[in-house]
């Protein structure tokens, strides 16, 4: 059930949209959302909506929270891209000891961080903590970050350390693999390399961060991807996965984008050059349509489907949160096959005038095409499914 705080996000975020809509040229130009959109956007609650009540934020449930994040990119897809990683601050600041966690959030809840997954440096173990050298890509929303970090290979001695890792199934074995760490540190101790020029998602600030020899102490250190958060509830049970469905609420929210502005286009009258009829009057182009909205809706319902069963899994029996992680997995790859398929429809029906930049079919088309890019959305985690189905290791997860 949604609490009265959740309700609140949401409307405050949809009476949002019609001004971002207005401004995504504006934030595709600068690269970056303008301070005084983050401002609105921290004043509806977005930066703090997944952050528990004890520390100022509104907590709210899986579901909503995609609600909120849809909305965001049916407006804008820089936005909802940009909302989306900075409303997971307390996802990994939970990775951190309770301690730290208080700590960070008591000047106050909107606190965001920015980095990268990827392990692209090295920590090298020194007396309490970590000489931390790398260079990061795709950290999103870094240049108004409070916080930045980003996934390395702990080095010892000048070689990586060793650690357990395991398959799921009755025959775990145990297999050494290098261990990793996100090192985390004050933004302004990370330099931010200027490198966001890219097809799409062009207002998300994407940029490189860089760090050389700085220390990180070791309660700044935490692990990504199977560290256990210090914050209970729900909303703190496996939260990569909460993720992975937060980036399908994004990708369903793009695509809804080009569905709402190829049928403004068509209803104003356009007319392709050489054809007999106007566009809403096609038929070819009425069948296209029905499968692209029909289509977009399926992938949402996915999305929710699989949503309420991971929350219900987060809430009633954490232990089973993580046997979901292939087909979440999979379900992402899926939802960005079919939106963008849907956003080619809608690009392609346009005609010649949606390849100009001034157009908001091709911004959705450039968004999407850069969304499915991403490694969390790429089609082998549909592998990850079918060993599941088999009942072999799935492997990444485990």
């Amino acid at each position: 059930m949604k609490n009265e705080d959740a309700a609140k996000v949401l409307h405050a975020v949809r009476d949002l949209t019609p001004a971002i809509a207005s401004r995504s040229a504006e934030i595709e130009e600068a690269r970056r959302l303008p301070a005084d959109l983050l401002g609105q956007l921290k004043a509806a609650g977005c930066f703090r909506m997944f952050l528990p009540r004890s520390h100022g934020g509104h907590e709210v449930d899986l579901r909503t929270g995609m609600d909120v994040l849809e909305a965001l990119a049916r407006a804008d897809g820089a936005t909802g891209w940009t909302v989306m990683i900075g409303s997971e601050s307390p996802h990994l600041f939970a990775l951190l000891t309770r301690e730290r966690f208080d700590a960070i959030y008591a000047g106050g809840p909107d606190v965001i961080i920015g980095g990268g997954f990827n392990a692209q440096g090295e920590a090298h173990a020194t007396d309490g903590g970590y000489r931390v050298t790398g260079r990061w890509s795709f950290a999103s929303g870094c240049e108004h970050a409070s916080w930045l970090f980003g996934n390395c290979v702990i080095m010892d001695g000048g070689r990586p350390r060793m650690g357990q890792a395991g398959e799921a199934g009755e025959a775990r074995e145990a297999r050494e693999a290098p261990e990793m760490r996100g090192m985390l540190f004050p933004a302004s101790e990370a330099r931010i390399i200027d490198t966001w020029s890219v097809l799409g998602l062009r207002g998300t600030g994407s940029h490189d961060i860089a760090l050389e020899g700085a220390f990180c102490p070791e309660a700044n250190a935490f692990d990504i991807f199977r560290g256990q958060p210090s914050v209970a509830g729900p909303g703190f049970v496996a939260p990569v996965l909460h993720f992975v469905l937060h980036m399908g609420a994004v990708a369903v929210g793009i695509a809804q984008g080009a569905l709402d502005d190829v049928v403004t286009l068509a209803s104003s009258g356009k007319k392709r050059l050489y054809a007999r009829a106007q566009l809403a009057d096609s038929p070819l182009f009425q069948v296209n349509l029905g499968r692209a909205e029909t289509s977009v809706r399926a992938a949402r319902a996915l999305l929710r489907d699989t949503g309420d069963e991971l929350w219900d899994a987060c809430v009633n029996n954490p232990g089973a949160a993580l046997a979901m992680a292939p087909r979440i997995s999979g379900a992402l790859a899926w939802v960005t096959e079919v939106t963008a398929r849907a956003v080619d429809a809608c690009y392609q029906a346009g005609g010649g005038g949606v390849a100009r930049n001034a157009s908001p079919v091709q911004r959705r088309f450039r968004d999407i095409h850069t969304f499915s890019q991403h490694a969390a959305a790429a089609e082998g985690w549909f592998g990850q499914v079918g060993a599941a189905l088999l009942g072999q290791p799935t492997g990444f997860w485990t």
